[in-house]
């Protein structure tokens, strides 16, 4: 886990902590998955014009996934249709992935292990392009407000806010493959992620919905341009383990 969890988790003497902790430490003693859910990958793929692949990228990482999951002991979470035939595919495959077009000879890959619960705390807002800043913060607290027991708080926020309605929801999930400490680097979103925060964790809903303890770890902000007509604002959370990483090749 992210040291800044393991310190927070180790600060956390509400109900059940010694569960939260006795369970951290088993499962890095064991090296077993820290919760049953573990996931479905979702992928940030930044790909410079002067890097060439031998197969499409997203051959080599639903190879590389399904390697993972079927040699650990991970739990296969994926269907291979998700009405009719909610049939297990048996190696947590196909992944998600997001391609970014860059420039330059850098190849970036950034990723989610994302589990069910948070994932269905999911929203997509499109507000009045009119919208203050006052009725976004509102909007996405309220929205928190009555979903983020169910996410296994305290939870990473991540916010889109532009594009399309599809852009938005992307741009919410690349949030989360921040650090904590990673603020927007415009003062003004860096502002706002701090009040969003604030404003959550003032939600009192706590470590697991208990009510004691932090409710969000941080929230971040990424933003697109967008039409004058609309104001697409997409909201994304992970659970309190928030699993993600980043692996940068460069030639």
């Amino acid at each position: 886990m992210d040291p800044k969890i393991v310190e927070l988790l180790d600060l956390y003497d509400g109900p059940f902590s010694s569960v939260l902790r006795e369970n951290a430490a088993m499962a890095k003693d064991s090296g077993l998955p820290i919760c049953q859910d573990t996931g479905f990958l979702e992928f940030f793929v930044f790909q410079g014009n002067e890097v060439a692949l031998e197969e499409p990228i997203i051959e080599t990482l639903n190879s590389a996934v399904k390697n993972v999951y079927t040699d650990s002991p991970f739990r296969y979470s994926i269907v291979s249709d998700p009405l009719l035939n909610r049939k297990n595919t048996g190696d947590n495959t196909p992944v998600i992935c997001h391609l970014f077009p860059i420039r330059g000879d850098e190849l970036e890959i950034r990723f989610l292990v994302k589990g069910g619960g948070s994932e269905n705390l999911s929203r997509l807002f499109m507000l009045n392009p009119s919208a203050t800043v006052d009725e976004l913060v509102h909007t996405v607290v309220e929205s928190l407000r009555e979903s983020a027991a169910r996410g296994c708080p305290p939870l990473k926020v991540g916010i889109g806010i532009g594009g399309s309605s599809d852009k938005a929801m992307v741009l919410a999930k690349l949030a989360l493959t921040r650090s904590f400490d990673e603020k927007h680097p415009d003062k003004d979103y860096a502002a706002l992620e701090e009040r969003i925060l604030r404003e959550v964790n003032d939600l009192e809903i706590g470590y697991q919905g208990l009510g004691t303890g932090i409710t969000a770890y941080s929230v971040h902000i990424e933003t697109y341009p967008t039409h004058i007509a609309i104001m697409p604002v997409g909201l994304a959370t992970d659970c309190y383990i928030a699993r993600k990483g980043r692996v940068i090749f460069e030639d």
